[in-house]
């Protein structure tokens, strides 16, 4: 299961018994937000892409979409979201669970600036029913992202 991948991999920052599991469906950010009792905003939602022979996973803000202008401009390349049935083979985690933690080796991790708003962010912890409160400086630490992108605009409501 994808969620002990998470966990295992949290282990070796201490944080694993963080990790909070739902008896609800956390899979989307909508989801997310009321199983949390939290702003959707403040759900850290993690994208998956492929950009020419590399996965991209990019966490942003649970009210940010891509910017596709923005994104040609960062990874040089049109916006491509890896298909459903491709994201957990090549992630390692399935849809509803994508997170930045316990990822396949190879898998590029970028965090948007979208996110910087907030103290605190809910990532998912592998699976459709999982997520972990983190600081950003956390977030940082124990995603290990190639760095900061602004890539995205906050959606109007």
């Amino acid at each position: 299961m994808s969620i002990e991948r998470a966990r295992e991999y949290l282990k070796q920052f201490g944080v694993e018994g963080r990790i909070l599991e739902f008896t609800v469906s956390s899979a989307t950010v909508e989801l997310a937000a009321e199983a949390l009792h939290t702003a959707p905003e403040r759900i850290a939602k993690t994208l998956s892409f492929q950009a020419g022979e590399d996965v991209i996973l990019i966490v942003c803000a649970g009210d940010a979409k891509i910017d596709n202008a923005k994104y040609k401009a960062e990874f040089h390349t049109k916006a491509k979201m890896l298909p459903g049935n491709e994201v957990e083979e090549k992630t390692g985690h399935a849809v509803g669970g994508v997170c930045p933690f316990g990822i396949r080796e190879g898998v590029k991790v970028y965090l948007d600036e979208s996110l910087k708003r907030f103290e605190t962010v809910f990532p998912a912890c592998g699976n459709a029913s999982s997520a972990i409160e983190v600081s950003l400086e956390e977030l940082e630490r124990f995603a290990a992202p190639q760095g900061w992108v602004d890539v995205c605009r906050i959606s109007e409501a």
